[in-house]
Order: C-alpha cells, then structure tokens, then sequence
C-alpha cells in the first residue's frame, strides 16, 4: 500500500512526518466492508487495528440479548485500539453501519515497527491512548443518557 493523498489525510496520520505515516501504510491492507458486517467481536484476542477510509461503524457493547451503539465513527476515524496491547482481548463489538473501506494492520507487525522505531512508537502509542480515552468518554456519555442522566459540557474560559 503507498501513501496517496486520500489516505495521508487520515486525521490518525495528522502531524506524523511523510516517512513515518509511509512505515505505517507500508504494513497496512486495503479492506472493505458491507453493510451490517460484524468486524470486531468483542471478547476475543485483539489482532487487528482499522483507520476508517470511507463508510461508518458503530462501536458497540452486546450481550446475547441486546446491542447497544455507544459511538458511531466515520472516515478519518480509528477502531480497534487493543490490538496494539499483548494479548489483550477486544472490549467493544464494531460494525459496519455500511458499506466501508479501510485499512488495516496486523497489530503483530505494528508491535515489530513500533520496537524498531521507538519515536514512531511512542508517538503511536500516544494516539491510541486518545482512541480509549475517546471510548470511555462516549460510554460514559450513552450510560448517562440511558439513565436519563444529562451531561452537561464543561465551560471553557
């Protein structure tokens, strides 16, 4: 896979320089995605981590009786953040709301890159830190309202 614009616009590439995002693209796979696909599945080993090209997903929670849509992501958005941590099982079930394209890297092969490169790593690390903290955020937020709880936005100076 090369860095062509569309993809060097990813907001998880944002601010890497070129030869960075390019090792970062050089491991990564064009997939696709059809409407309501099952991409992740909570509760099992984390292999694989997405950058959203085209298309929507829904992060979800499930149990056998009901899923519930916690955060819904588009393009220009990353998924699937637990696979950059060893043997770390997936905590979120993820599907495609539609039909979606997207990159995808083999968290094995991510951890090889990373070690060889530790600025790149930490760097990489760091994003993916934002990711879960996105998560934790927007399930907060979606308890709170089936709760009936509201959330009210912090006042900025």
């Amino acid at each position: 896979m090369t860095l062509t614009p569309s993809v060097k616009e990813h907001s998880f590439f944002a601010g890497l320089p070129d030869s960075q995002a390019e090792k970062l693209v050089g491991l990564a796979q064009e997939v696709h995605f059809t409407e309501n696909e099952l991409v992740l599945t909570a509760c099992e080993q984390s292999q694989y981590f997405y950058l959203l090209l085209e298309g929507t997903v829904c992060v979800e929670v499930s149990t056998r009786a009901y899923a519930v849509c916690i955060q819904a992501l588009g393009p220009g958005e990353a998924f699937g953040w637990s696979s950059l941590l060893e043997h770390h099982d997936t905590l979120f079930q993820v599907r495609a709301r539609e039909d979606c394209r997207a990159l995808r890297i083999d968290g094995s092969d991510l951890a090889i890159a990373l070690k060889a490169d530790p600025e790149l790593g930490m760097e990489v690390l760091r994003r993916a830190l934002n990711l879960a903290a996105e998560r934790v955020k927007a399930t907060e937020e979606r308890l709170a309202e089936l709760c009936g709880v509201r959330i009210q936005k912090p006042v900025c100076c």
